[in-house]
């Protein structure tokens, strides 16, 4: 047994948390479970001390394969903002960019701040769009291998974002998403109008959306995304992950994901790596 284990094991004691079985989740000797009683909280707050960078789940029963999968798409599904980077071809990145963190940070609503960036990109040409997704979009490591892997295995895939049809639905046709839902900018003349068409997607959709799709298929979820506005949609979810997340977002899940890429989610579901799907 390794130090750590052996540190985890002793700190999870003193805090008062009963140790049953500390041992690599089977067929994983990647993933080390620990089967305990005691308070949650302070279970997790003991693991994070010990294993600082890591991947962790946190879960009353034995995790499962979902049936429903809901999951943020920018800094989670790909490696970009992209109403950031869409700036850009504004002149506009930085002064959009730290509204965007602010918003993802909880500091700011999240219908305001989005609106008020929107209008900010009144007049950039559509085609902006296009170079943007070809130039800026790409795939999270891992997300291709996720998306397929959970569909083998009967799982139903959704894309719900803060972001916007123009790249939510491409990025879902290329990953490989069943469901998309976002917002959609308004367009006309060939230039963005500066406004949305349509409501917004907002946390409470995102945690709607989980919802109803649980409620029309059943089974286990499963939730990804990285940012405050995904709060309720990982706490709605059976298994809540936040991904490389902002600190609010990654207290409030289930889990997270801080040293490995989207595939870290299937080993933290016991998915075995013979039974993935793509790289």
């Amino acid at each position: 047994m390794s130090a750590n284990v052996s540190a985890a094991i002793h700190a999870l004691e003193a805090a008062g948390v009963r140790v049953h079985a500390a041992e690599p989740l089977a067929g994983l000797d990647e993933v080390l479970q620990f089967s305990v009683d005691g308070d949650a909280a302070t279970m997790r707050a003991v693991l994070e001390r010990v294993f600082p960078v890591a991947d962790l789940l946190v879960s009353a029963e034995a995790p499962v394969v979902p049936q429903v999968f809901v999951s943020d798409m920018d800094s989670t599904m790909i490696q970009a903002e992209c109403i950031d980077e869409l700036a850009d071809f504004a002149g506009l990145k930085d002064q959009i960019a730290a509204i965007t963190e602010r918003a993802m940070q909880g500091e700011l609503d999240f219908a305001e701040a989005l609106t008020e960036r929107v209008r900010l990109l009144g007049g950039l040409g559509e085609g902006a769009i296009a170079q943007c997704l070809a130039e800026r979009v790409p795939p999270m490591p891992g997300a291709t291998t996720l998306v397929a892997t959970l569909k083998d295995h009967g799982c139903f895939t959704v894309l719900v974002t803060g972001g916007f049809h123009q790249f939510a639905d491409p990025v879902a046709d290329q990953l490989g998403f069943e469901r998309v839902v976002a917002n959609r900018l308004g367009v006309e003349h060939g230039a963005l109008t500066g406004g949305l068409v349509g409501g917004i997607v907002d946390s409470s959709v995102k945690e709607q959306v989980l919802r109803e799709e649980v409620a029309l298929r059943g089974g286990a979820s499963l939730a990804t995304g990285d940012g405050a506005n995904d709060i309720p949609m990982l706490r709605a979810a059976t298994h809540g992950i936040a991904y490389h997340a902002k600190p609010k977002a990654r207290e409030a899940a289930h889990g997270y994901v801080a040293a490995g890429d989207l595939t870290s989610v299937l080993l933290l579901l016991g998915i075995p790596r013979g039974d993935w799907i793509g790289d």
